[in-house]
């Protein structure tokens, strides 16, 4: 059986993967999607805004 210092290991080990696994979710399913999404629509931003400079020097 476990003594108390393998436990208390046993115990530290399953709390880290918990909470890597937990942070990889949210990291997958919220960050990376809002990083992606916030960059694409400054992208479409700066094309809107050259599209208009090149209109207005003509």
């Amino acid at each position: 059986m476990f003594e108390f210092d393998q436990y208390l290991g046993f115990l530290a080990f399953l709390t880290i993967l918990t909470i890597g696994f937990w942070l990889m979710v949210f990291l997958l399913t919220f960050v990376v999607p809002y990083w992606i999404g916030g960059a694409l629509l400054e992208r479409f931003q700066e094309i809107k805004e050259e599209k208009k400079a090149k209109r207005e020097a003509l």
